[in-house]
């Protein structure tokens, strides 16, 4: 067979370069054995350098992260900045990782970052790498502090313990959009063999470009996020308690550092899981957005400690969960959408606190991406400040804010319903550690009137309309299913038609990102930009409710994100949740048709 050629031709090259002994002795079997499928799934195909970099399984062969691949990914890298900044060889770039490792393939997040490091200092380019681990959002935080070109960190965040990510930033601090990715991808496929020196990272310890910003990030990061502390002499007298869990990850240190900076006792940490283990062994999905399982050693704990609030981050600390215990005894963990909800409220009243002029409000804004809750424009539109929507992922919104605030726009807030907050212009991508502290002094100062947070929640949802959200997902493997899928809903009843009705809910506005279509559009074509590679359609329903079809960029999940937003006054949420659970039937039903489409549903 032709491909089994191709495939043993991947292999024989790829042994010509891998130094690594482990990656390399797995390779050498496996060509020995003639082992076909295990071969096509090292070699079968490229892992994709996408807008949020690179993610993958460690393991052997160009399908995997591995020693060669970062060093691959690298040099592309390397050369694509040379393309793009003069400059680079005085500016340099920050290097960043969390604390996993793989032991069969050899492969870990530090050796990763050590490599990355070695091939740029082999070119003469001046290299920030942290000494130690580190929470994702220090990297972007010191690509803008130091001025550099670029920054890099090497992470899974809360993807299973195999896995591992290679992370990139741009000049401004955010996350790459296209056409970078298209034009790294394009340099990584014409850098493949390794450089003279590229195995030998012993070389960095004693190269005077390697500088590591560690004392330095640290104290000038929580110097920047004071400025988000504004009650102080609450924080120094608050008898609220916190549970803290890092899930495995490397946030223990940091969000402790953080109460500190903000004069709040430190938090609780779970014992279990407080020191960085990339086994994650008492987690199932090492992700807080799961819910209750990853929180039941944090819920043990806050009961033994009379703690009322469980903050949560995800391994790299750029998420967090919370959970609060109700009068009733139960524990409510807040969804997405309700944490942004009240850190919204939250920094939109400290700002107000702060700025008396009337007229600064012209040139506040906040965001949210386009599958997350419209509660912002909620706020916004009766508050008198901008509110703007930007794709999924902080990519987008990192963008988006640095654009506003070259401006001389202030972005007060940016947040997404997977668990990712924005509360603090330092750092332009989510951050956990900023984002938990913000939270405790927010929960403090409630407690100064009474308030629970979920009491506060009702409050901002009596204010400005409340807005109900219920997302899932749907598991599927077959590529072909999930384009069929999307194509039936464009071809509906007819070629380009889109469905007019979802069972009894009719259909009042169509926004297809895939194909750039917006009936609401005077000239029928999306202001957001579209993207042929991933498929996402939104409906709008003339009952007030939203849903969006998307599929995933780093699993195999079709997801949908629903929302009811009814107007201030409409205040019987049970009635609303009864017509959004219907209106969620009905999606999964006429739109998803599982059954049909062989779908697995999202398992608790």
């Amino acid at each position: 067979m032709a491909g089994d050629a191709a495939l043993r031709r991947a292999a024989e090259q790829w042994l010509l370069w891998d130094k690594n002994p482990k990656t390399s002795a797995i390779v050498k079997q496996l060509v020995a054995e003639e082992n076909v499928e295990e071969l096509q799934k090292c070699f079968g195909l490229r892992m994709e350098f996408g807008t949020a970099g690179l993610r993958a399984a460690m393991g052997a062969g160009i399908s995997h992260m591995n020693d060669l691949t970062i060093i691959q990914t690298t040099q592309g890298f390397c050369r694509y900045l040379e393309k793009n900044f003069s400059d680079l060889k005085k500016r340099g770039v920050v290097i960043g990782f969390d604390a996993r490792a793989h032991l069969s393939s050899g492969g870990s997040s530090k050796r990763f970052a050590r490599l990355a490091a070695n091939t740029f200092i082999s070119q003469g380019v001046p290299v920030y790498l942290f000494s130690d681990i580190t929470p994702t959002p220090f990297v972007p935080y010191t690509v803008t502090h130091l001025k550099l070109c670029a920054g890099i960190m090497v992470t899974a965040s809360h993807n299973p313990k195999q896995d591992n990510g290679y992370k990139v930033y741009w000049e401004n601090g955010a996350q790459i959009i296209s056409p970078h990715d298209k034009g790294i991808s394009q340099a990584i496929e014409e850098n493949q063999e390794p450089w003279p020196q590229a195995w030998d990272d012993k070389l960095i310890d004693s190269s005077v470009l390697l500088h590591d910003p560690y004392a330095t990030v640290n104290k000038e990061y929580f110097k920047d996020i004071q400025k988000q502390c504004f009650h102080r002499n609450i924080n120094k007298e608050t008898n609220l308690k916190f549970v803290h869990t890092s899930v495995h990850g490397v946030g223990h240190k940091f969000v402790q550092l953080a109460f500190k900076a903000f004069d709040l006792r430190p938090p609780f940490a779970v014992p279990e899981q407080k020191d960085p283990d990339p086994e994650f062994p008492t987690v199932k999905y090492p992700n807080p957005e799961e819910g209750k399982g990853v929180l039941t050693l944090s819920f043990a704990l806050a009961e033994k400690d009379g703690a009322k609030i469980i903050l949560a981050n995800d391994p790299d600390a750029d998420r967090l969960a919370v959970a609060e215990k109700q009068e009733s005894g139960e524990w409510k963990v807040f969804s997405g959408n309700e944490l942004g909800a009240l850190l919204g409220w939250w920094i939109f009243t400290c700002w107000k606190n702060q700025n008396r002029d009337a007229c600064a409000i012209k040139d506040v804004y906040m965001l949210s991406s386009t599958v997350s809750s419209k509660i912002l424009r909620a706020i916004a539109l009766k508050e008198g400040f901008h509110f703007e929507e930007t794709l999924t992922g902080f990519k987008w919104m990192g963008n988006r804010a640095k654009q506003l605030m070259d401006q001389g726009k202030a972005v007060l807030f940016a947040f997404e319903e997977a668990i990712g907050y924005m509360c603090c212009p330092a750092v332009l991508d989510k951050d956990g550690v900023s984002a938990a502290v913000i939270t405790a002094e927010m929960a403090s100062f409630l407690a100064t009137r009474n308030m629970s947070l979920s009491q506060q929640l009702k409050a901002v949802y009596d204010e400005y309309g409340l807005h109900i959200t219920k997302a899932s997902y749907f598991i599927c493997h077959d590529p072909k299913v999930i384009q069929q899928l999307f194509d039936n809903l464009r071809n509906y009843d007819g070629e380009n038609t889109y469905p007019k009705s979802c069972g009894r809910f009719k259909v009042s506005g169509i926004r297809d990102l895939t194909t750039g279509y917006d009936s609401s559009q005077p000239d029928q074509k999306a202001i957001l930009p579209t993207s042929k590679s991933s498929q996402m359609i939104t409906f709008t329903f003339a009952n007030g409710g939203v849903a969006t079809m998307r599929t995933s960029g780093t699993e195999p999940k079709i997801k949908y994100y629903s929302e009811l937003c009814a107007p201030p006054g409409n205040s019987d949420v049970e009635q609303l949740k009864k017509e959004l659970d219907e209106l969620v039937n009905a999606l999964e039903k006429h739109f998803f048709q599982p059954e049909k489409n062989n779908l697995q549903r999202k398992t608790e």
